[in-house]
C-alpha cells in the first residue's frame, strides 16, 4: 500500500516512519520546503526523532517527502496531521484542515481513503472536511471515497511512548469506511479500537485531554491553597499517590503548554454552545490554568522582595522554554507568558533551554523569534537575580544551579532533594 501523510510535524513524521518501518510505501507531504529538504537529506528537525530512522526509511525507499500535493493521485490512502489552533478570539481554527481538503480534493482517485488525525470538535470530519472534499472533487464520501477519523496519541519526550504500541481509536463515516481505515492502521499499529462513528472518535480525543486539563487545574488550585496553609503540594501528591486505587497523580506547574491541553477542551466548549450547552467545569479549569503564570510572577516578586529588590530592574532567567520536559516543542508554552509578564514589569528577561537553542517564529510570540538561549556557566547564571524554573528538563544540572544562582523560583519541584542555602529556593 502507498499512503500519503500530510503534515510532517510532531504527529505526522513519527507516524510516517512507523508506516514505512512496517512495510508501507509512504509519501510525506508538507507545505514547508525546508522540512522536505531536511528529510530527503536524512536530517531530523525534531529532537526525539533520530536522523538514523529517517535515513533508513529514505534509503530503503519506503519513505519520501515532497511539497507537491498533486502527488496525492499516486496513493490509496491519505492521513491528515495538520495543526488545529485557536484564533485570536480563542475559537477553533480548522482552516488548516479545510485548506488541506480543498488542496487534495482535485487529485483524489476513486476509492481513496482519507483519514483525519488532527484533534478537533465532533462533526469536523463528517461535516466540514467531507463537504469541502465533496465540493472540490465531485466525489461522494462513503461512495466514491472513504472517510474516517483516528485521533493522534503522540507523547513527545516519553521514551516508552511508541507509535506502534499505543492503542488507536478509529471511527468511520460508514461501516465500509471504518473497515478500510482499520485495514490501513493494522499495517503499523498493534491494537485498534473501532468506534461507531467519526464523532465518537473526535469526542474521545477531547475527553482525554479535557480530563488532563481539569485535573491539572485542580492541583494548580490546591497548590495555591496549600501554599497559603504552609503545606507543600508536592509532598501531598507524593503521599496521595501511594493509594493503589481511586487516585491518579497530576502535577502543578506555571501554566499549561503544548498544542493539546490548553487548546483541545475549548474545541469542545465552542461546539457545545451550538447545542445550547455550557461546559462550566472546562471553562473554570481553563480560568485556573490560565491564571497560573500570574501567580508565579507574584512568587518571583516575593522572592525578590525578600532581598530588598523589585521585579523592575532585576535580571531574570527562565530555565526551560519548552512546554514539557525533554522535548524541543515550545508551542503554547507558559514560559512565553512569564517572559512577557516579567518584561512588562520592567525586568530584563532571558532564557536557558538546551532543547531550544533559538526561538522559532510562533503565531502569538513572533517578537521573540531569533532570541538565543543563554550559556550554561557560572558566570552567566550568577549574573541573574533570579532563576525561574519553568520546565524541568532532566539534562539540566540543578546542583550547579543551586551553586551558581543567588535565588531560585521553582515551579516544577526540580530542586527537591538538592542541598540549597536558606531562603534560596521559593516554590511557585
Amino acid at each position: 500500500m502507498k499512503i500519503a501523510v500530510i503534515g510532517l510535524g510532531y504527529v505526522g513524521l513519527p507516524l510516517s516512519l512507523q508506516f514505512a518501518k512496517s512495510g508501507a510505501e509512504v509519501l510525506g507531504l508538507d507545505i514547508d520546503q525546508t522540512k522536505v529538504s531536511a528529510l530527503l537529506a536524512g536530517r531530523s528537525y525534531i529532537k526525539h526523532i533520530k536522523p538514523e530512522s529517517i535515513q533508513s526509511a529514505v534509503g530503503s525507499k519506503t519513505f519520501t517527502a515532497s511539497a507537491d500535493f498533486r502527488r496525492v493521485r499516486e496513493v490509496s490512502a491519505v492521513i491528515i496531521c495538520v495543526p488545529t489552533p485557536l484564533n485570536k478570539n480563542r475559537e477553533p481554527d480548522i482552516s488548516y484542515i479545510t485548506e488541506t481538503g480543498k488542496t487534495i480534493a482535485p487529485h483524489l482517485q476513486r476509492g481513496t481513503l482519507v483519514v483525519l488525525e488532527s484533534t478537533t470538535y465532533p462533526g469536523t470530519t463528517d461535516e466540514d472536511l467531507r463537504q469541502v472534499i465533496e465540493a472540490a472533487s465531485g466525489l461522494k464520501a462513503g461512495i466514491d471515497f472513504h472517510l474516517a477519523f483516528s485521533p493522534e496519541r503522540e507523547d513527545p519526550g516519553n521514551p516508552s511512548s511508541v507509535v506502534a504500541t499505543i492503542p488507536k481509536i478509529v471511527g468511520g463515516f460508514t461501516p465500509e469506511c471504518l473497515k478500510k481505515a482499520l485495514d490501513l492502521y493494522s499495517i503499523a499499529i498493534k491494537t485498534l479500537v473501532p468506534v461507531s462513528s467519526c464523532r465518537v472518535a473526535e469526542a474521545a480525543k477531547l475527553l482525554e485531554n479535557t480530563f488532563r486539563g481539569v485535573n491539572i487545574a485542580l492541583v494548580n488550585e490546591l497548590k495555591v491553597v496549600y501554599s497559603a496553609m504552609g503545606i507543600d503540594i508536592w509532598e501531598v501528591i507524593n503521599a496521595a499517590k501511594t493509594k493503589p486505587f481511586g487516585f491518579m497523580a497530576f502535577y502543578p506547574g506555571p501554566g499549561l503548554g503544548g498544542h493539546c491541553i490548553p487548546i483541545d477542551p475549548f474545541y469542545l466548549t465552542w461546539k457545545a454552545r451550538e447545542y445550547g450547552q455550557h461546559t462550566r467545569f472546562i471553562e473554570l479549569a481553563g480560568e485556573i490554568n490560565t491564571a497560573m503564570p500570574e501567580y508565579v510572577v507574584h512568587r518571583v516578586a516575593d522572592a525578590l522582595n525578600s532581598g530588598k529588590k523589585s521585579i523592575n530592574g532585576s535580571r531574570i532567567l527562565i530555565v526551560g522554554l519548552a512546554y514539557k520536559p525533554n522535548v524541543d516543542d515550545e508551542r503554547e508554552s507558559p514560559s512565553y507568558v512569564l517572559m512577557e509578564s516579567l518584561k512588562a514589569r520592567g525586568a530584563t528577561v532571558a532564557y536557558y533551554d538546551p532543547y531550544v537553542p533559538v526561538i522559532r517564529p510562533t503565531r502569538e510570540h513572533a517578537h521573540w523569534a531569533g532570541t538565543t538561549s543563554e550559556k550554561w556557566s557560572q558566570e552567566t547564571i550568577g549574573s541573574y537575580d533570579v532563576a525561574l524554573i519553568a520546565t524541568n528538563h532532566s539534562s539540566v544540572d540543578y546542583k550547579a544551579l543551586a551553586d551558581w544562582s543567588p535565588c531560585i523560583v521553582d515551579t516544577r519541584n526540580a530542586m527537591s532533594g538538592i542541598p540549597t542555602k536558606p531562603s534560596q529556593v521559593w516554590k511557585a
